[in-house]
């Protein structure tokens, strides 16, 4: 039998309101600025250059455009399901109303891995650019503290610190958060406007010339030289040309999870029925158009071959310019922009492990509220979780684990957009995903295709991780939930 929650009570749990419940402080506006919070950051900043110069050349800009259209496939499907059922968790609590407590949790597991993981790649790429910061003013920390062991190094000190110190604002209360978010916006959308106005007169046509370099392996499958089969599981494949692009588009589509966060936030939004779609969509759309604009720039100033190993590229770029007396104050923009998305990052996974012991499938203690209304235990224990993977683990392994887990969470949202149709044709739906069927289907094809053009690591790690969740899940999840123990009691009085 599949254990779901029914639409009506995931809709009274959010109308429920005091003390024990989250605040609503979130207007439209903080939706959109919690999405580009989330959005721009280390996927326009850092992997932007990574995936230029290991895959797509110049044609990074497709990639864009790619993971931007699997997004508004995706971003229509969590726009219905956010104005219609406004409650925390996000794909987790979606999952559970049309697929059933199986599928929810494996979700909702995955999405932790999503959220904690994406907040430490993050981490990682800011204290890349802090240090660039205290170079400008010769503050010089020793090259072992700025690196995890598999890099070289000891620990990366400064990642540590700014988890824990976004961790702490968290407990103090979201709206104390959304405000400092909203600066944070403003600060890092400038300098991408600045950016974009200053470089395009250095543009060298040049550079974007190939603007899809020639991948040997696929030269040699048109030429009849190889078998498709052969390039698709060769080293080539993924590595510019046309499979370059795609793989490029999965690496990239990290940027674009800021959407999935706005959903997590939906019951501390004042009017989630209006909020929550303009929110998810408002936030894509700007922040597609920024990202292909910005990528445009940034590959026509500097060859895309310059960016390898690179993880401060545009900073690179932009030397190109000579406009130096704007160096620092780019670097504290983009540090500004980074910390924005840990920020977001962190609220976001707190809220779906909320929802989850709300549920009964983790302990208690993930749900507790401090005074302020914010789950605080929780993070506090993902403030340890975070820092420790901040701290030691390289963040291309990180980029990659966190692009899969998003991809597989957009592909159930679709899927829960066909099934709920299909179930409950009739419910109100204050937003509708249009030109349904087309569009969830789409949708699921996109996300596929992405996954599929990651690498074979990225996809053991998906499984050792959601391995451990189902372990969590037939030990303590499955006896303790509260949708079975109400069905248990129901069944006893019958």
């Amino acid at each position: 039998m599949l254990f779901k929650k029914s639409i009506p009570k995931l809709i009274a749990e959010a109308n429920e309101n005091g003390e024990h419940t989250l605040k609503r402080t979130l207007t439209s506006g903080g939706l959109i600025a919690l999405g580009v919070g989330a959005i721009i950051g280390a996927g326009l900043f850092s992997l932007t250059g990574i995936a230029a110069a290991e895959n797509a050349g110049p044609a990074v800009i497709l990639s864009f455009i790619i993971a931007a259209v699997g997004c508004a496939f995706a971003g229509l499907c969590y726009a219905e399901f956010a104005s219609m059922i406004p409650v925390a968790g996000s794909a987790y609590t979606y999952s559970y109303a049309t697929m059933g407590e199986f599928v929810a949790w494996i979700i909702g597991w995955d999405l932790v891995l999503e959220y904690a993981l994406a907040g430490a790649t993050v981490a990682v790429s800011w204290s890349q650019y802090f240090n660039q910061l205290l170079m400008i003013f010769h503050i010089h920390l020793p090259d072992a503290l700025l690196k995890g062991p598999w890099e070289g190094g000891m620990v990366n000190l400064p990642a540590i610190i700014i988890v824990c110190l976004l961790s702490l604002l968290l407990m103090r209360g979201t709206q104390e958060s959304s405000r400092v978010n909203n600066i944070l916006v403003i600060l890092k959308v400038g300098v991408v406007l600045i950016f974009i106005a200053l470089g395009w007169s250095f543009i060298n046509p040049a550079n974007h010339d190939p603007f899809i370099p020639v991948n040997a392996g696929e030269e040699m499958v048109k030429n009849g030289q190889q078998g498709l089969w052969t390039f698709l599981k060769s080293d080539d494949f993924g590595h510019f040309g046309i499979s370059g692009v795609l793989r490029a588009a999965g690496v990239v589509f990290f940027a674009f999870i800021g959407f999935d966060a706005v959903s997590t936030a939906a019951q501390e939004a004042k009017n989630p029925k209006k909020g929550m779609p303009i929110g998810i969509i408002g936030s894509l759309i700007i922040c597609t158009l920024l990202y292909v604009l910005f990528s445009y720039v940034m590959t026509g100033i500097e060859n895309y071959t310059m960016f390898k190993g690179d993880a401060k590229p545009v900073a690179t770029a932009f030397a190109k310019t000579g406009y130096h007396f704007l160096n620092t104050a780019l670097i504290i923009t983009i540090i500004a922009g980074y910390t924005s998305v840990i920020l977001v990052m962190l609220l976001g996974q707190s809220r779906v492990f909320y929802s989850m012991s709300k549920d009964g499938l983790l302990p208690k203690i993930f749900s507790d509220l401090s005074k302020r209304q914010t789950p605080w235990k929780t993070n506090a224990i993902f403030m340890v979780f975070v820092s420790i993977f901040a701290g030691f683990v390289p963040v291309s392994d990180l980029g990659h684990m966190v692009s899969i887990g998003t991809l597989f969470a957009f592909t159930l949202v679709c899927v829960g957009i066909l099934v709920l149709r299909k179930t409950d044709p009739n419910l109100e739906r204050p937003f509708k995903t249009p030109l349904v069927p087309f569009v969830p289907i789409m949708g699921i094809i996109v996300c596929v295709l992405m996954m599929a053009s990651l690498p074979i690591e990225s996809w053991e790690r998906l499984a050792i991780w959601l391995a451990l969740g189902l372990l969590i899940y037939f030990v303590y999840g499955k006896k303790h939930s509260v949708i079975r123990k109400q069905h248990s009691d129901q069944q006893g009085i019958e």
